[in-house]
């Protein structure tokens, strides 16, 4: 590749390392750690790409974006930073920067864009000039954090399609961020300043449901929270709404923590209404598909808690590598309620590892059992999640009283089931079980059952 390539960082190793390889590419480069000389070169007419940093000394390269597009129309920036959250890609869409990459990049990726950029530049017409980004960042407080790939990967296509009219479904396990990036999507949209409405199945029984929630909306987001815990007749309904909006018809969006394909060829979901609320899918991966994001995550959540007055805490390095272990069955906010409450907890500034094990220790020892092949036998599945539990304490043994806490997890619903399918008639249900009735009245008593008599009957 060909051109002269502009390179602002105040990392001297960055600036070296990216000077040598375009300079092997065929490229001029000019390379400075200030957003001054910078705008200099780009005023004198110099360089046909630009590389920069977000934070540098004397200025935010985001910022100056819009300064660069009114100077030099067409000129293509890649926006390259350490500050890995939702609101760097999606203030880099905004100010119409080529690409977005966070620190540490790769570089044969980084180049391969730079030659993109640099191709395009050579073929394109110069584009309208950019406007100016003055908005504040009302998601600066989102839990929309992380450098791992799959992460960077969602930023930029929630960067993407925020302003487009396309129907978004976000699925991902609970506690993952769905109704997060949702509420991203809308908040950094043209329909900012339009209501935001989450939609339950309730809101769309009688005749006037569908009717209301469109005029609720009044042209903002829509949201279906959890679409595929809804019933065939509110999925028809959906359909209904969908096909009878007007002009001035609201974003729709859907959350699901259901495989909804899956759903639809076993024959539970309905495929018009697939297909009309996937216009763009976004997955949002679990915790323990992002790891390398948890102590950044868990930063967050300490400078989150010390802002709504909760004390100064800090994780020790043998802390946070349990936390790295653990494989967070209720993804981030599992997460997030785990470091507040250490944070209430912990006697000293920093938290140990003891502390950690104790809070760990405490929680469900078995992840949902969902995802499971059909058909599996319910000790396989068994199996499969309580060597996650052993695995997910990172070499060390689960606290002591593994046994009676594996078995109040499977007494409890398996009481309450049987209730529930007796009509909570106790003599039924201990026949049903084939255990003593007052064996049944114990467990009932221990685990704190509530029993509801009905007249219905299995």
């Amino acid at each position: 590749m060909d051109g002269t390539v502009l390179v602002a960082d105040d990392d001297r190793t960055i600036r070296t390392v990216l000077t040598q390889a375009l300079t092997r590419a065929g490229c001029k480069v000019h390379a400075t750690s200030s957003l001054t000389t910078l705008m200099r070169w780009v005023e004198e007419g110099k360089g046909d790409l630009v590389i920069s940093d977000v934070i540098m000394p004397d200025g935010n390269g985001l910022e100056a974006l819009p300064r660069i597009g009114k100077e030099r129309p067409g000129l293509p920036v890649i926006v390259i930073s350490a500050q890995n959250t939702i609101m760097t890609a999606i203030q880099a869409a905004e100010a119409e920067a080529y690409d977005y990459l966070p620190k540490p990049f790769d570089l044969p990726d980084l180049m391969k864009r730079a030659a993109r950029a640099l191709e395009q530049k050579r073929r394109a017409a110069p584009p309208k000039p950019v406007a100016e980004v003055t908005r504040t960042e009302p998601g600066s407080d989102l839990p929309l954090v992380g450098r791992t790939p799959a992460m960077q990967a969602l930023y930029r296509l929630v960067a993407r399609v925020m302003n487009t009219d396309l129907a978004v479904l976000i699925s991902g396990e609970s506690g993952t961020g769905k109704s997060l990036i949702a509420r991203a999507i809308h908040d950094f949209s043209d329909r900012r300043t339009l209501p935001f409405v989450v939609a339950q199945a309730q809101d769309l029984q009688g005749a006037d449901g569908p009717s209301a929630l469109i005029a609720r909306v009044r042209g903002g987001s829509l949201v279906f929270d959890e679409v595929g815990d809804f019933d065939d007749e509110a999925q028809g309904r959906i359909v209904r709404l969908l096909d009878a909006l007007g002009n001035s018809a609201p974003r729709i969006m859907a959350t699901s923590q259901i495989d909804l394909s899956r759903r639809m060829e076993q024959g539970g979901f309905r495929q018009d209404l697939f297909y009309r609320l996937g216009g763009v899918t976004l997955t949002v991966p679990a915790l323990r598909e992002r790891v390398d994001d948890i102590p950044a995550l868990a930063e967050h959540f300490l400078q989150k808690g010390e802002r709504d007055g909760f004390p100064l805490r800090r994780f020790s390095a043998e802390a946070m590598d349990l936390v790295r272990a653990y494989s967070w069955p209720g993804n981030v906010r599992q997460l997030e309620n785990t470091v507040r409450r250490l944070m209430v907890t912990s006697p000293e500034e920093e938290i140990a590892r003891g502390e950690v094990e104790a809070i760990l220790g405490s929680q469900p020892a078995m992840e949902p059992l969902r995802g499971g092949a059909e058909g599996d036998r319910l000790s396989t599945s068994v199996a499969k999640h309580l060597k996650r539990y052993f695995d997910l304490h990172g070499g060390a043994l689960p606290p002591p009283g593994l046994y009676g806490r594996i078995l109040r997890e499977v007494e409890m619903p398996l009481i309450e089931i049987a209730l529930d399918a007796t009509a909570g008639n106790q003599a039924k249900c201990a026949d049903l079980l084939g255990i003593n009735r007052n064996t049944l009245r114990k467990k009932i008593t221990e685990l704190d059952i509530r029993v509801t008599r009905r007249r219905k009957l299995m």
